[in-house]
């Protein structure tokens, strides 16, 4: 069947575009490339074999989306990774995220709500939960009040697919709060690009092993944690990718034991910011250029996943260690400087 993949030539949409062509599904990618490139594709096509069809389209532009589905309508799966992202941004620019962040949710759904049957997968997060009271954080996790405008995209995202599945009961829909996703595919043909300073730990860190950043801020070391700093689970991205895959074909194949389900992807493993760093130097052989500075607003003590639910009603298990994963990470660093 024809899937569309909306921010497929993103870091997760990328890799799972990848999975999904792996799996024989034949892909369409929509992607603005505000944070991606066009020159994905090649890597994809690299590993594959096959280069997806691809629309450079704003989601934004409402008439564009309708357009969009006229002219494909045999797509009836969605997996929709679209959306701005970065936690400091959207705490400055609060309407550009929920314009980006919900509008085009919105309309997506609309056209699929014209199907006779469709299947979504959303791309969520755990910045749902909050601080959660307990750890590891199920599912069954409270969602707290949001600490930022895009921690809030993804409660109001959630939301909006529920209330729709409740009274749509031809979609069905499947919302993955993941944890934080890191690494690059194996071959070293596609992985993290983010366009100017990185949001996301990992690649500040390759960025400061390789010299293109003088140093990694560490925020905070006075946590109540064993080291001091903060904790998160980090699941390296070919795993979250076949995560998605594994959702939408429980949805194709009828598994699904309600029109709307929420599953946690993660390690079930929470690593600190200085073990990610100790990693890294691990693999490869260079002592990274870092400071301890003060906490950074909004930030949480500590974050990683019970993945139960996951493992067992999924049949999915995250297989990649934080070491292995940092080396493909090193790995896709050294061949984007060469």
């Amino acid at each position: 069947m024809k899937v569309l993949v909306t921010g497929g030539l993103g870091f997760i949409g990328s890799h799972t575009v990848v999975e999904l062509q792996n799996k024989g599904f034949e892909v369409v990618i929509i992607d603005d490339c505000s944070n991606s490139d066009e020159s994905v594709l090649d890597g994809i096509e690299a590993i594959t074999g096959k280069k997806p069809a691809y629309e450079k389209l704003d989601l934004k532009e409402k008439h564009k989306v309708e357009d969009f589905f006229q002219r494909y309508q045999d797509v009836t799966g969605v997996i929709h990774f679209a959306a701005s992202k970065a936690v400091g941004e959207s705490v400055e620019k609060p309407l550009l995220y929920y314009e980006n962040n919900i509008g085009t949710l919105v309309y997506i759904l609309k056209e699929l709500c014209k199907k006779n049957k469709a299947s979504f997968i959303f791309s969520s997060s755990c910045t749902v939960y909050g601080q959660a009271d307990e750890m590891p954080i199920t599912e069954d996790a409270p969602v707290k009040v949001a600490e930022s405008p895009y921690g809030n995209t993804k409660q109001m995202g959630e939301e909006i697919i529920a209330d729709t599945c409740k009274v749509t009961p031809d979609l069905n829909a499947i919302a993955l709060r993941y944890f934080n996703p890191m690494g690059a595919h194996p071959s070293g043909e596609i992985g993290e690009l983010p366009k100017g300073v990185p949001q996301n730990l990992v690649p500040f860190i390759t960025q400061t092993g390789i010299g293109l950043r003088e140093e990694l801020s560490v925020f905070g070391d006075d946590y109540p944690t064993p080291d001091g700093t903060c904790i998160r689970d980090y699941i390296y991205v070919v795993d979250l990718a076949k995560a998605h895959v594994v959702a939408l074909e429980r949805l194709l194949n009828g598994n699904n034991e309600s029109n709307y389900e929420v599953f946690n992807v993660g390690t079930g493993t929470g690593s600190s910011v200085l073990e990610a760093i100790q990693s890294f130097e691990k693999v490869s052989g260079r002592k990274l250029n870092y400071k301890i500075v003060d906490r950074r607003a909004g930030d949480i003590t500590t974050a990683y996943a019970d993945t139960t639910k996951a493992n067992k009603v999924l049949g999915w298990k995250a297989e990649y260690t934080l070491e292995q994963a940092m080396n493909y990470a090193w790995i896709w660093e050294q061949k984007i400087r060469d």
